[in-house]
């Protein structure tokens, strides 16, 4: 196999390698997109006035090295176009057109769904800046801050990324969807963003860290199927993209583990599983938030028997994660699958042809891949002497899409009585109490190495740095 890694101009108005210069009139149309974007920035983006913030910056899109650091005013943050390494000798790998060459263009056949693909996924970009917009006027740490703003400038980068390929690809209607990409905000009445979870608030710090663990998850595993598409332009974005998803989930996982750490320590000074009024958060606190942000990122897989994910596939649009790797002849049409069912007041599963068990499929990769998080911080406990553990709910449990919408299970997987569920809801999900006490928590620390007194310290800083380095430099 033989690759090319087209080099980063990043002397250009909009840096990108791919070559934006010798198409003028595209780059035209995304030098008139650009103000419209540093506009939404500045409306709808971070709202801490800072100086500069130690960014990382990509400069390249190989394997290593790929990134540069340095302290980065966030508005001169250079956001731009960048596809990974090309390889002239890929092939469509599952599908009707498995082993054609990957197209360049798009097959006029299914130009409406590669454009509605790639506004679904553009649309979460954006969102989850929107929804984060305030934290950090209530950051831990100021290298927690650093953290949040790495994340928010990169979920623009992924929104440029999207853009691209509408303005390039998608004539005059990519044009007007990527405007519309900025016409829409999370949580708005009147023009809400298209997924549930990117309507949601993201108002602690509590909520960020379940956010970049199960639903920036989510982000991972549907990016990773269009790493798969055929269309190889939209292919190439989305492993670069999965290059800095890595960094948002990590944000999560060792967010958690300092939670958890720190409640244990707390735990174990006050010998008390209620460490609320000792400024901690409980772990059944803990546990409600995992349930919510857990449950809301399972909506976003759809429905368990799906002919959109059927067809998306069969087209060689979109596989299934990790699909070269997978023990079949990845056309699937004499193939069956289980899917989740509830039938006559039990929870059962359905044979399905194994195309309409996409979504499923996904899901269940992404459940596993969750459970590894429960498993870390379980360890986290066991190693302070807490026999208490966290765990992830049954799959049906406060389901609002697919098989288990509008279902009452308990997070054990039982089917219960509505009265039953409105008994134990305040038990198992945020209450308005729950949510007051981790707000009233977030009062921030700027002062660097200094952290709040809720969360444990990091292990260790960003690129080699101390963590008492400043990270963050204020006006």
């Amino acid at each position: 196999m033989t690759s090319s890694r087209p080099k980063i101009d990043f002397d250009a108005k909009i840096p990108n390698n791919v070559d934006l210069a010798s198409d003028r009139k595209l780059q035209r149309a995304l030098e008139r997109w650009q103000p419209n974007f540093l506009d939404w920035w500045g409306d709808m983006g971070p709202a801490v006035d800072t100086k500069d913030v130690y960014l990382r910056t990509a400069v390249d899109v190989g394997r290593e090295g790929w990134a540069h650091f340095d302290h980065v005013p966030m508005n001169e943050y250079r956001w731009g176009v960048f596809l990974s390494e090309h390889d002239p000798d890929r092939k469509i790998a599952f599908g009707e057109h498995k082993g054609e060459p990957v197209w360049q263009e798009v097959p006029g056949e299914y130009r409406a769904d590669l454009q509605r693909l790639i506004v679904i996924q553009g649309d979460t970009e954006p969102a989850s800046v929107e929804q984060q917009r305030f934290l950090g006027a209530t950051a831990p740490s100021l290298y927690d801050m650093r953290n949040l703003f790495q994340v928010n400038v990169e979920e623009g980068r992924h929104l440029w990324a999207m853009v691209y390929l509408l303005h390039a690809y998608f004539g005059r209607a990519g044009r007007e969807e990527a405007d519309q990409l900025l016409a829409r905000n999370s949580g708005s009445d009147d023009s809400p963003r298209i997924l549930g979870a990117f309507n949601e608030e993201t108002p602690d710090w509590l909520s960020f860290y379940m956010f970049t663990y199960f639903t920036d998850r989510d982000g991972k595993y549907q990016l990773g199927t269009l790493k798969e598409s055929g269309f190889d332009p939209l292919s190439r974005t989305c492993e670069f993209m999965l290059k800095e998803e890595a960094h948002h989930m990590f944000v999560g996982t060792t967010g958690i583990d300092r939670v958890v750490t720190r409640t244990a320590q707390l735990m174990n000074e006050h010998d008390s599983e209620d460490v609320a009024g000792a400024g901690g958060i409980p772990l059944d606190m803990i546990q409600k938030y995992i349930n919510f942000h857990y449950t809301v990122s399972l909506d976003l897989f759809g429905n368990e028997s799906s002919t959109n994910a059927a067809n998306y596939f069969t087209a060689g649009l979109k596989g299934r994660w990790q699909e070269e790797r997978r023990k079949d002849d990845h056309v699937l049409t004499d193939d069956a699958g289980a899917v989740d069912a509830v039938r006559d007041g039990q929870i059962t599963t359905t044979e399905v042809p194994a195309l309409l068990a996409l979504n499923q499929d996904l899901r269940s990769e992404y459940i596993g891949d969750c459970s590894n998080g429960l498993k870390r911080w379980n360890r986290i406990l066991e190693k302070h002497g807490i026999d208490a553990r966290l765990s992830l709910p049954h799959v049906g449990f406060n389901r609002q899409v697919g098989a288990f919408a509008g279902q009452r299970i308990s997070p054990e997987g039982k089917m219960i009585s509505e009265d039953e569920w409105q008994r134990n809801e305040g038990r198992w999900l945020p209450t308005e109490v729950d949510k007051t006490h981790v707000r009233g928590l977030m009062h921030p620390v700027l002062e660097p190495g200094k952290i709040a007194s809720w969360i444990a310290p990091p292990t260790n800083g960003i690129n080699d740095k101390p963590v008492d380095f400043e990270y963050v430099h204020f006006n």
